[in-house]
């Protein structure tokens, strides 16, 4: 993983969560304009304990709560920034933000290149992706293809607590917007983080696993369920590369490209729908710059193009996990020892609710 110091840092183990928290932290004793802003921020619960904390180190002043009133509070954020703050607005679910719509797209994205690059709007919008517990169509879409879309915005989607911080950390030193996408299945999954100060870069991705066989070019928490699935594919003698996107804007598709050259072979796992997606963008790109190293069309893994229900007996079969992309990269393969591990492949399905991450999580959220 790429590490923006000198020297490699000693880590500790810290969940995803823990890890945001950390990266906020460490941002605002380092920059005094840095202000957090979000419908329950200061809560006890604080946003899955990724701001608990703050307000009590750095006051009510720099950690606020907001009314319902996002589209309005976004444009007051925006004038912040042009005035020289620097604000972290988190919205519980992505679906919120759609309410500030209108300020992220026609003013936050455009102000740099309305003005010919001397006026900047540096505010970083975290938004939680959902699932599981009953969140129905409206708290539980994966909406990065729709601010991929805008130019201007960067769009980044951590899959690692140690990427999370690094990222968490860069975009706020970043002098334009980032949506920071955060799916809220990772925030208990812990990892090995660098102590201190370090930045992840905001356009490459990383390998998460090396192979040779076929390429996984996975976004968010679909990193998760590709590495199940290519522990799996391993016991068949397939092994199979994970490259973690990272970030959906700017999207870095020549190191897949560098994959593929390898592997032949690439299947893209996207935690939003299928149509108009960003799995679509990264195989459209991959197709137009690195046609010729393709042996077979590309596969994608999404959501199908329907709202997820509210009922958890329906919204179980609506989400792909390590058993679809394992069987997806059989498909891709297509030969007779591949063929062999088929009758495996209920060893992947997920075992009691598939709704729920694990079993010390507890709703509503």
């Amino acid at each position: 993983m790429p590490i923006d110091v000198e020297v490699q840092k000693k880590t500790r183990s810290l969940t995803y969560a823990e890890a945001l928290r950390e990266a906020t932290a460490i941002c605002m004793r380092k920059d005094p304009n840095i202000l957090v802003i979000g419908e329950g921020v200061p809560d006890p619960k604080g946003i899955f304990g990724t701001t608990s904390g703050l307000r009590e180190e750095f006051g009510a002043e720099r950690v606020l709560d907001m009314p319902l009133s996002e589209n309005g509070m976004t444009g007051v954020l925006i004038g912040l920034a042009l005035a020289g703050f620097h604000p972290l607005m988190i919205h519980q679910r992505v679906d919120f933000a759609l309410l500030a719509m209108d300020q992220i797209v026609n003013n936050a994205a455009k102000w740099h290149f309305m003005f010919n690059g001397k006026e900047n709007v540096p505010m970083v919008v975290r938004v939680l992706v959902g699932r599981g517990w009953g969140q129905g169509p409206q708290h539980s879409q994966s909406l990065q293809a729709l601010f991929a879309h805008i130019p201007g915005l960067k769009v980044v989607m951590p899959a690692t607590p140690s990427d999370a911080k690094g990222m968490l950390i860069s975009a706020l030193e970043d002098k334009n917007p980032v949506i920071f996408m955060e799916h809220r299945w990772l925030h208990g999954f812990k990892d090995e983080v660098p102590e201190g100060f370090y930045r992840v870069p905001l356009n490459q991705a990383r390998i998460a696993k090396k192979g040779s066989r076929a390429t996984i070019a996975t976004f968010s928490y679909m990193t998760i369920e590709a590495l199940r699935a290519a522990k799996f594919l391993e016991e068949f003698g397939i092994d199979v590369e994970v490259v973690d996107m990272r970030s959906a804007s700017p999207l870095d598709a020549q190191t897949v490209t560098d994959s593929v050259k390898k592997t032949g072979h690439l299947l893209v796992c996207d935690t939003g729908w299928k149509t108009g997606s960003v799995s679509g963008e990264l195989v459209a790109q991959l197709t137009e710059t690195g046609f010729a190293y393709l042996r077979k069309a590309p596969r994608r893994v999404a959501l199908n193009d329907h709202p997820i229900p509210t009922s958890h007996y329906l919204a179980s079969a609506c989400y792909p996990e390590a058993e679809d992309i394992a069987r997806e990269i059989l498909l891709l393969l297509g030969t007779e020892k591949e063929r062999g591990a088929f009758g495996s492949l209920e060893r992947l399905r997920r075992k009691g609710p598939l709704d729920v991450p694990n079993f010390d999580f507890h709703g509503p959220f």
